[in-house]
């Protein structure tokens, strides 16, 4: 999509501090972070929202949340514990019509959010 923020981060039209990327998704640090880990596991193929999600992604949404375990692992928080969630649409808080998984960690997370 042309006007995609995130299409063009992968596109690297847009710089961006990738932290990890493989054939189906990227992973970089939010430009707004809401905890002092805030990252976003984004896909490679444009999908604007979780409700265009086709039984086919099923593979996909799950390779988004082993990615952002592992990042978590890494930057040393799985043990502590993080949150991971997708936004769909403006009423839950989503900003960029491109799915994303986003990871915080390195705080008290409390519930329910928002």
């Amino acid at each position: 999509m042309v006007d995609c923020l995130f299409c063009k981060i992968r596109d690297g039209a847009i710089p961006a501090r990738l932290i990890f990327e493989d054939d189906q998704a990227i992973a970089f640090h939010d430009l707004h972070p809401q905890a002092p880990l805030h990252l976003l596991v984004v896909p490679r193929r444009h999908i604007a929202t979780l409700n265009e999600l086709a039984l086919e992604d099923e593979a996909l949404v799950g390779h988004l949340h082993r990615v952002a375990a592992q990042l978590a692992r890494e930057a040393g928080h799985a043990e502590a514990g993080y949150r991971t969630l997708f936004n769909c649409n403006r009423g839950a808080g989503q900003t960029v019509w491109h799915l994303h998984l986003h990871l915080l960690a390195g705080r008290d997370l409390t519930w329910p959010p928002g």
